[in-house]
């Protein structure tokens, strides 16, 4: 399914429904840093997080060391931010507030 990029103001509209989420990258990425207790608690999170997106087909670019965790999302086919975008990202939330 072919994703269109959002526009800004449709951008920043999402982004207020987010926690803890920035713009980066002229408009073209969301990115935020989870912070976890320890290391089982950030893989715990990567896994389930990881689960969520190959259901969407949609990967986010992201980093681990010990107990945290850096997320990166943009939709690369769409040269930049989609709906699907803010859904992994409000999944990703989710998933940490369940840790």
């Amino acid at each position: 399914m072919e994703q269109q990029p959002l526009e800004t103001s449709e951008v920043e509209e999402m982004l207020e429904k987010l926690n803890g989420w920035q713009v980066e990258d002229g408009g073209k990425a969301i990115s935020r840093d989870f912070k976890f207790a320890n290391f089982r608690e950030a893989f715990a999170f990567m896994t389930e997080s990881a689960l969520m997106a190959e259901k969407m087909d949609h990967h986010p670019e992201w980093s681990n060391v010990y107990s945290s965790v850096s997320v990166r999302l943009t939709t690369h086919s769409a040269n930049g931010l989609t709906k699907l975008d803010f859904k992994l990202a409000k999944a990703m939330d989710k998933a940490a507030r369940a840790i």
